[in-house]
């Protein structure tokens, strides 16, 4: 079984050697997918983003991506130049030109506030619309990312606070979640486990951290970690499954000792982590309620998707 580093590991597929990727609403071959030096995203990393997984087709929770798309847009006053369903149309086309009409499709859709003048910060010097790319690509996790699992490293950077940079905008510069990454993966781990300002757990550099005790599942309070689109996915199943979950302040010393560890995201869904600076989490296997988890979630995607037309 090939050895997991991450979530985001994933098969390779020789079909995206020919992908066509959405570039401002013109479908061009990857070679050719490119952008301006002065775009704003380059140059600053100023824009924001989402990650959809598709099924059957169809872009899986796309309502839910949009919404915090926008809402990140509105935060950074960057005008998308497209409405929500000319947006949803530009995916749908992509999907149907690179003929993605089943599973095992994940997309990268990205909004930068497009070219400057000037290589410049201020977003007075932008000389021209928004800049929008839609990248799918056939991909799909390790078998061993789902069925084994991480390993975590708590690392010393902390999330940062929404006076500095708010966790909740989903943006381009991800600089703190990448020296979070080096860190981990220096020192033998797969991901980081974030704390926030306070030392509590917060979530992962790319992905969100829960643990199980005793039959309820924990996660953090939400305060310093994203809005993640799959955290509260798995909070709604766990609900409607009669699964007691909380959104709680914990400690390490509470995830040393769980039962069973996982982390969720958009690309791998649940996935377990089997060891936490260096100390084996439950017997170290995916548990019962990552299993169940796991199948909750798969079922609640399929549900989605049926109630959207495939383009």
């Amino acid at each position: 079984m090939t050895t997991a580093h991450g979530t985001h590991d994933f098969v390779d597929d020789p079909r995206n050697a020919d992908i066509l990727i959405s570039v401002n609403g013109e479908l061009v071959p990857r070679a050719r997918a490119v952008v301006s030096v002065f775009d704003a995203g380059f140059v600053l990393g100023d824009g924001v983003w989402e990650g959809l997984r598709v099924a059957d087709g169809r872009p899986a929770f796309l309502d839910q991506h949009l919404d915090r798309l926008w809402e990140g847009a509105a935060a950074i006053m960057l005008d998308i130049g497209l409405t929500r369903a000319e947006l949803a149309a530009r995916i749908d086309e992509v999907l149907a030109a690179n003929g993605m009409t089943s599973d095992g499709v994940h997309i990268r859709l990205m909004v930068t506030r497009g070219p400057k003048s000037t290589p410049y910060q201020d977003p007075r010097m932008s000389a021209g619309p928004a800049t929008v790319v839609i990248i799918a690509e056939w991909k799909d996790p390790l078998p061993a990312t789902v069925e084994r699992g991480l390993s975590l490293f708590t690392v010393h950077v902390r999330r940062a606070t929404p006076d500095t940079l708010d966790p909740k905008l989903n943006a381009h510069s991800k600089l703190n979640d990448i020296t979070a990454c080096i860190q981990a993966y220096t020192a033998g781990a797969d991901e980081a486990l974030m704390l926030d300002p306070q030392g509590f757990v917060a979530t992962c550099n790319s992905t969100h951290f829960f643990v199980v005790r005793r039959g309820e599942v924990w996660t953090s309070n939400g305060d310093f970690c994203l809005h993640g689109i799959t955290r509260a996915n798995v909070l709604r199943v766990c609900r409607e499954a009669g699964i007691p979950a909380f959104e709680k302040r914990f400690s390490l010393t509470e995830v040393y000792s769980a039962d069973e560890a996982f982390v969720t995201g958009t690309f791998a869904g649940v996935v377990p982590v089997h060891t936490v600076d260096g100390r084996r989490i439950g017997t170290g296997a995916r548990g019962p309620m990552v299993e169940r988890l796991q199948q909750l979630y798969r079922q609640l995607v399929r549900d989605d998707v049926a109630g959207r037309a495939a383009p």
